[in-house]
């Protein structure tokens, strides 16, 4: 709930359902995840993202607000998870296609990190990154940058002499696109495409790829925000 850029952003309606319903309704359809779990912060400031957790019938765990990656960790260990696939709650076109992609290539290949975006060819928010507990673990362990603590993963992808990295690419390349909600642009944006797709929660990323090629001036509402820097926190 604190985002510094938009506040309050994981539960801001979007065409009648939170940003935080839409994205668990999503992953929920990724064919190859046992189990999910937000993974919210132990400040009073995020009790209402417990509640809505309470109403999707989904596991919240609360942990560390700064030390993400602490959080991680203990929610991964509370579920004896083998494997964790991580998305963020701020991106409601996540596609399990593209995840059931991503974890699919984890199990198949056995690296310790798979993700969609060390080459980035997805649009942003489409981000689905997939670990080994061990990794997670040594990661958990040994990173002491404060921006690998903020961002979970970045311990791993950084030490590709410690971990077996796998690179998740599509057939083309639509990384132009930026489909995330991090700004009042990003919701203006986010807003239109849910419109014109009548709140369709089923909708296909290739179908939103679809629309934008047919109305080009979506893109123009949100394509000069700049993503945030990971040092930035």
């Amino acid at each position: 709930m604190g985002s510094t850029r938009l506040r309050g952003k994981v539960l801001t309606d979007l065409g009648g359902q939170t940003v935080l319903a839409r994205v668990v309704s999503r992953v929920r359809r990724a064919t190859l995840v046992n189990s999910v779990v937000v993974a919210t912060t132990t400040e009073k400031n995020d009790d209402p993202i417990v509640y809505q957790c309470d109403q999707l019938e989904v596991d919240a765990f609360r942990g560390d607000e700064d030390d993400v990656l602490d959080r991680y960790y203990h929610a991964a260990q509370s579920k004896q998870a083998t494997a964790i696939v991580r998305v963020t709650a701020d991106c409601p076109l996540i596609d399990p296609e593209v995840m059931d992609k991503t974890i699919r290539a984890f199990v198949n290949n056995q690296p310790d990190y798979a993700s969609n975006t060390l080459e980035r060819t997805y649009p942003r928010g489409l981000d689905t990154e997939v670990a080994q507990f061990a990794a997670l673990e040594r990661a958990w362990r040994d990173a002491r940058d404060t921006y690998q603590r903020v961002h979970v993963t970045p311990y791993l992808y950084q030490n590709p002499q410690l971990f077996k990295l796998l690179s998740v690419k599509g057939e083309k390349d639509y990384s132009q696109y930026r489909w995330t909600l991090d700004t009042t642009e990003d919701l203006e944006f986010l807003h239109a495409v849910f419109n014109r797709l009548q709140g369709q929660n089923d909708v296909t990323w290739r179908a939103v790829v679809s629309l934008l090629q047919s109305e080009p001036e979506l893109v123009e509402i949100n394509n000069k925000v700049s993503q945030k820097s990971m040092h930035e926190g």
